[in-house]
């Protein structure tokens, strides 16, 4: 055999090794990377899954939101089924995981996408779902519509043509108490906040408080067309709680409630202040975003994606009142 044969075919194995190789890492799929359901306990009875501080992609699941549940003597009730059918498999996976109890109840916090394409799970599993009335404007709207059709192109093959918004069994308004196994759960409307049919929901016997989006710890909160003025308004209810425990919408458990319910309504605060002299002023919003001092907020995750449309969202909210 001569030289060059050898050396063609020592680079054709290599090529063939290097196809082989490729080949592997292709096969590790989103699933088999990305962060996995966990259920880790915060408080008595009570356990949470916590998502990743990023934006919702196929890589990730859409998992990006928190969701909770509480095992009492007669049931487990669910916050939040996450943000696709797969995740709310895994969810009841972990459940299952700690107690045997049935799921009863799933309440939920808000009809973002990343904390509902797992309903459909709970539903086929016989769960009653809650939500808060308001939210049937979204699910009839075509944001709802549109959001879904994105989500089927952005998270294959998380979210595919089988994922399908779910309404609840359910609608509440204004307080509602829901009695379980001798726990109390207090669901408050909170909207229009982060969106029109916030909820949140209190243990009195626990000091829990789940507030979905209305918190988020340890990032920029994700403003869009949110009413920050109520917003602001729904934390400083809150507050009056007497609460040991806060389950975020994103980011990690609070024990500190006060702190972090502080912290985000700080920020919403900050936004209104600046922007709001801004349009009052009339001050081009480019000129207000580059001279404004961001430094107490500019070290959370998500702060670069996060922060300039929120401020800018702001700026036009803001702009409308002066009017």
């Amino acid at each position: 055999m001569t030289f060059l044969l050898q050396h063609a075919l020592r680079r054709k194995r290599s090529f063939v090794t290097a196809l082989a190789v490729a080949a592997l890492a292709a096969m590790q799929t989103p699933a088999a990377l990305a962060q996995k359901v966990q259920a880790v306990q915060v408080a008595p009875q009570t356990w949470m899954v916590q998502g990743e501080s990023a934006l919702g992609s196929s890589a990730n699941r859409n998992f990006i939101s928190n969701a909770a549940f509480v095992v009492t003597d007669d049931g487990v009730v669910v916050v939040d089924a996450l943000g696709s059918p797969a995740l709310a498999l895994e969810l009841m996976a972990e459940i299952r995981r700690i107690t045997p109890k049935p799921i009863k109840h799933l309440i939920i916090t808000h009809y973002h996408a990343d904390h509902i394409y797992g309903l459909q799970e709970f539903k086929a599993a016989g769960v009653q779902l809650i939500g808060q009335k308001d939210g049937q404007l979204y699910l009839h709207s075509e944001t709802a519509e549109l959001r879904l059709k994105a989500s089927r192109e952005e998270m294959l093959p998380w979210i595919d043509e089988k994922t399908h918004l779910v309404p609840a069994d359910r609608w509440v308004s204004g307080i509602t108490t829901l009695r379980l196994g001798g726990l109390d759960f207090v669901l408050q409307a909170a909207g229009p906040a982060h969106t029109p049919e916030d909820l949140v929901v209190y243990v009195p016997q626990l000091k829990l408080l789940v507030a979905g989006d209305l918190v988020f710890r340890g990032r920029v909160p994700f403003v869009g067309q949110a009413d920050s003025g109520s917003w602001i308004a729904a934390l400083d209810r809150l507050l009056a709680f007497d609460t040991a425990v806060v389950v975020p919408g994103h980011g990690p458990v609070s024990m500190t409630a006060r702190d972090d319910l502080q912290l985000t309504r700080d920020y919403l605060a900050y936004l209104r202040q600046t922007m709001g002299d801004a349009a009052r002023d009339l001050e081009p919003f480019e000129e207000a975003y580059a001279k404004t001092d961001w430094s107490r907020f500019a070290k959370l995750p998500l702060f670069g994606v996060a922060n300039r449309i929120n401020a800018y969202n702001t700026y036009l909210l803001m702009e409308q009142s002066a009017k």
